[in-house]
C-alpha cells in the first residue's frame, strides 16, 4: 500500500466566522441528539444492562450526554471470548488491511470533525480550540500509526548470514484491555486503541464513565470504515469491577492504559500476578499523569514565560497530565514575574464552552471538591495571587466553574508542590539561582513533561542532561505534544515512558519473531 507522506492535521482557525458558525452548528445538532442511549458492543453484539452510566453535561450538569449500558464482571468473559475469537483471523489479515481500516477511520473523523469537536464541548467541556486540537491528534494517531505499521512490515535483521535467509517479522501479541481517561476522550482512546488493532491485535475497550459518549461516536466510525466483529469491543463499565476483572482475566494478554499514579500502579501489581491458565507475562503500557513544572531563569524573556506558564497551566482547566502545575522562578525575577502572571490571569474568562470561552468547567463534582480543598491547603502553605473561588456565572448555578488559581511563595517540599492536583491550580515557587531551579525541577517523583526559559545556551544544554523528564520543552509552553514531533510520556511515576506518537510505540503491541531458514 503506497500512502502519501504523514503530514500533521491542520488545525481550524475558529476566528474565522466561517469556522465558527460551522462550529456552532455542530453543536446545534449535537444537542439533539442528547439523552441517546448506547449499547455495549460485544463480538458485534449489541447488550443491554439493568444498570447504567449516565454522562453528564459539566457545565450543566442536569443535562444527559449519554445514556449507556454499564459492563460489569459478568461481562467479562464474554468480552473476552470475543475479542480471542476475533483474533484469530485479524491477527492473520494483512497489514495493508489493517492501516486501511485506520485510513479510512481517519477520513470519517475528519470529515466530521465538528461532530467530533461538539460531543468534547459538550461531555467533557472542551473550549472549541481545544476540541479542535483534541480531534486533529486523533486524526494524527490513526494515519501515522497506518504508515508506521506499514514500515515494521519491512523489517529485516541486521545481518543475512550466508546460506541462509534471515528474516524478522512483527506479530500481534493478543487481545488487549485498552482503558483511556476522560481528559483526552478521543486522541488517547483512539490512540491506544488503534495503535493495538493496526497491529494485529483485538480490544476490549472500557472508556472512562465520564466521557463514554466520544468513545462510543468513534466505535461507530470504526463500524462504518468496515472493522471485523468483535475486533473492538465496546464496553464501558466500572473500573472496580469490569475494568480490575479484565485486567487480572488470564488470557488478557496486555494493557494500555492512561490515568492517575495510584490506579496505573494498581494495574500493574494486578497484571504481574500470574493468573491459571495464563501462558504469558502481561505487558503493561501506562501513562499516570505528572507534576510538571516550568523553570523561568534569570535571563528568560519575561513575557514570554508568563504567557507559557498561563497557557500550559490553565489550558482545558489544567486538567491535562502535561499540564504546568508549578512555576520555579529564579529570585532575581520572581516579584516581576508573579506581577505579571497575576495581571495574566486575570484576563482568562470563566464561561460556556459551547461559546469557546477560554475557561470552562472541571469534569465532576468530585473534581471540584479535591481541587478546592487543594485550594485551601494551598492558602495555608502560601499567598493565593488570582483566584481560589467557585467561578459564579449566570445560568450555570449548578456547573463545575472554578477561577483560574494561583498560589505564590510555595515551598518547594510543600504538598501543593508535591501531590497531583488536576485541576486550574498553579504553585509558584522562588529559587535562589540555576541550580536550585533544577533540583526544584526534579524533587517529585512524577517526570511527565517540563519547560525552560533562557537564553543561555550553557543553562539551555544543562536542562538537556539534567532535568529529567519524558518531554522537555525549551522557551515554550510544556502542554501541546504533537504526533511525530514530540513523541509522549513521561518517567518514574509519570509511567513507562511509552512515547505515544512516536517512531517506537508500536512496538509495544507487538512482539517479534526471528526466523532463519537454511537454503
Amino acid at each position: 500500500m503506497a500512502a502519501r507522506p504523514f503530514s500533521n492535521e491542520p488545525v481550524v482557525d475558529f476566528r474565522q466566522e466561517g469556522n465558527a458558525q460551522a462550529m456552532r452548528a455542530a453543536i446545534a445538532k449535537v444537542r439533539g441528539e442528547l439523552g441517546r442511549e448506547y449499547d455495549l458492543v460485544i463480538g458485534g453484539k449489541r447488550v443491554f444492562t439493568s444498570d447504567k452510566i449516565r454522562s453528564l453535561n459539566p457545565a450543566r450538569p442536569s443535562e444527559i450526554v449519554g445514556v449507556h449500558q454499564k459492563s460489569g464482571l459478568e461481562h467479562v468473559e464474554p468480552a473476552m471470548q470475543a475479542a480471542l475469537a476475533a483474533f484469530e483471523s485479524w491477527k492473520n489479515v494483512a497489514v495493508e488491511e489493517r492501516a486501511g481500516l485506520l485510513f479510512r477511520t481517519a477520513e470519517i473523523v475528519r470529515k466530521r470533525k465538528p461532530e467530533f469537536n461538539a460531543w468534547m464541548v459538550l461531555e467533557v467541556g472542551k473550549n472549541w480550540d481545544e476540541a479542535e486540537a483534541d480531534t486533529c491528534e486523533a486524526i494524527d494517531f490513526l494515519e501515522f500509526y497506518a504508515r508506521l505499521a506499514l514500515h515494521m512490515a519491512q523489517a529485516e535483521p541486521a545481518v543475512q548470514l550466508p546460506g541462509e535467509r534471515d528474516q524478522l517479522r512483527y506479530i500481534a501479541l493478543g487481545v488487549g484491555a485498552v482503558i483511556p481517561p476522560w481528559n483526552f476522550p478521543l486522541a488517547i482512546m483512539c490512540g491506544m486503541t488503534m495503535a493495538s488493532v493496526v497491529c494485529g491485535n483485538t480490544v476490549v475497550l472500557k472508556p472512562s464513565s465520564d466521557s463514554p459518549t466520544i468513545a462510543a461516536k468513534f466505535f461507530e466510525a470504526l463500524e462504518e470504515a468496515g472493522m471485523p466483529p468483535g475486533v473492538v469491543n465496546f464496553c464501558p463499565g466500572s473500573g472496580a469491577t469490569f475494568g480490575n476483572g479484565l485486567v487480572e482475566h488470564p488470557k488478557t494478554r496486555f494493557i494500555a492504559f492512561t490515568g492517575s499514579r495510584d490506579v496505573g500502579l494498581d494495574i500493574n501489581v494486578r497484571a504481574a500476578q500470574h493468573r491459571p491458565g495464563q501462558l504469558w507475562i502481561k505487558r503493561t503500557i501506562l501513562e499516570m499523569g505528572g507534576k510538571d513544572s516550568i523553570v523561568v531563569a534569570a535571563d528568560a524573556d519575561l513575557d514570554a514565560a508568563v504567557e507559557g506558564v498561563a497557557a500550559s497551566a490553565f489550558g482545558f482547566q489544567g486538567q491535562k497530565c502535561s499540564a504546568c502545575s508549578r512555576a520555579i522562578v529564579d529570585s532575581t525575577l520572581y516579584d516581576k514575574f508573579v506581577e505579571k502572571l497575576q495581571a495574566r490571569v486575570a484576563k482568562i474568562r470563566s464561561g460556556d464552552p459551547a461559546e469557546n470561552a477560554p475557561a470552562g468547567p472541571v469534569i465532576n463534582a468530585g473534581a471540584l471538591k479535591s481541587i478546592t480543598n487543594y485550594i485551601e491547603i494551598g492558602a495555608e502553605e502560601g499567598r493565593v495571587i488570582a483566584g481560589g473561588r467557585l467561578a459564579a456565572l449566570s445560568g450555570f448555578d449548578d456547573g463545575y466553574f472554578l477561577e483560574p488559581t494561583v498560589i505564590a511563595d510555595i515551598a518547594p517540599t510543600a504538598r501543593l508542590a508535591q501531590e497531583e492536583i488536576f485541576g486550574p491550580v498553579l504553585a509558584v515557587i522562588r529559587a535562589r539561582d540555576f541550580d536550585d531551579a533544577m533540583a526544584i525541577a526534579n524533587n517529585t517523583e512524577y517526570g511527565l513533561t517540563g519547560s525552560l526559559y533562557s537564553a543561555s545556551p550553557q543553562r539551555i544544554e544543562r536542562a538537556r542532561n539534567e532535568f529529567h523528564v519524558g518531554n522537555l520543552y525549551i522557551n515554550r509552553k510544556c502542554t501541546g505534544a504533537i504526533v511525530g514531533a514530540h513523541p509522549f510520556g513521561g518517567f518514574n511515576m509519570s509511567g513507562t515512558d511509552s512515547k505515544a506518537g512516536g517512531s517506537d510505540y508500536l512496538y509495544l503491541f507487538s512482539q517479534a519473531k526471528s526466523i532463519a531458514e537454511k537454503l
